[in-house]
């Protein structure tokens, strides 16, 4: 069993990224700049958020974090997305998702210019990806392909289960590993709380990919031996002896899970980091794509 490991998969793909900022202000070009709008106080978006500005501090992008309470009105976010879409300054941002009950999140997501949504979520970037067109592909699913790139996972002819149909993780990376590239070429079935026989289809997996938010859905029983498992689950669960009073864990049960695995991702240190990377990668494309 290996290790993926996302932090230092991540970490190269920072350190590129550091180049290439390096070589646009020694020839006086812009640096990109990436805005976040956080509402609310959730322990888990907080966290994601702050993880995104210290990237950017690290690759030397700029950033700008905008925090509403939990009680700003629908408008008044709008109102900061269409600011932000005319802000020449921002090259890209992101509102962090999940938002109150009481805001719209697909009215949100579809307020963003499809120029500057380095989260890819707009319909328009979805459209964009499915018919293999320019545009921003979803921060987490581009940074799974781009984690099996990176480590010479093959992929072409493979099985490949997903369990859960998220527009944001499921649903986008089912497409991304049926397509005709490499990483690509997976047979690929996408599963969800609906799916009869879940535990033989998983059985058939050559990748088998959690991302159902059910903190150890996944058990030994359900993988095939020699098997690449990614993990996207990050739940926070309850730990006393933390000083913090918690721990992530993720959808799979990694400690019996690993010893049948070939490849697994551990939480945290996994896709997590991946994440992020991709968004800082959207982030420079979107700067690029203005032309500065």
């Amino acid at each position: 069993m290996k290790i993926l490991d996302g932090r230092a998969t991540s970490e190269k793909i920072r350190k590129e990224l550091s180049e290439a900022v390096q070589e646009r202000k020694k020839n006086g070009k812009k640096i990109p700049h990436l805005a976040a709008v956080l509402v609310g106080n959730d322990g888990g978006s907080m966290t994601y958020v702050g993880a995104k500005v210290k990237a950017c501090d690290q690759i030397g992008f700029e950033s700008t974090l905008i925090r509403y309470d939990e009680s700003v009105p629908e408008e008044i976010l709008l109102a900061k997305i269409h600011a932000l879409n005319e802000d020449k300054s921002i090259d890209g941002f992101i509102v962090q998702l999940p938002l109150p009950q009481h805001i719209d999140e697909m009215k949100i997501t579809q307020a963003i210019d499809p120029k500057k949504d380095v989260d890819g979520f707009h319909p328009v970037n979805l459209g964009n990806m499915i018919l293999n067109l320019p545009g921003f592909l979803p921060a987490t699913p581009a940074g799974i392909v781009e984690l099996l790139k990176r480590n010479n996972i093959e992929t072409e002819g493979k099985n490949c289960v997903i369990i859960g149909r998220s527009n944001i993780v499921g649903t986008p990376l089912s497409l991304l590993l049926a397509r005709n590239s490499n990483p690509g070429n997976c047979t690929v079935t996408l599963a969800h709380s609906k799916t009869k026989n879940l535990k033989e289809l998983c059985l058939s997996a050559d990748i088998l990919v959690a991302a159902l938010g059910k903190p150890e859905f996944v058990t030994a029983d359900m993988v095939k031996e020699g098997a690449v498992v990614i993990d996207v689950g990050t739940t926070r669960v309850e730990d006393a002896t933390r000083a913090r009073g918690w721990r992530l864990k993720g959808d799979v049960k990694f400690d019996e899970v690993a010893e049948k695995c070939s490849y697994i991702t551990p939480v945290p240190g996994g896709v997590g980091p991946m994440t992020i990377a991709s968004l800082m990668i959207n982030t420079l494309k979107a700067m690029e794509l203005k032309g500065k």
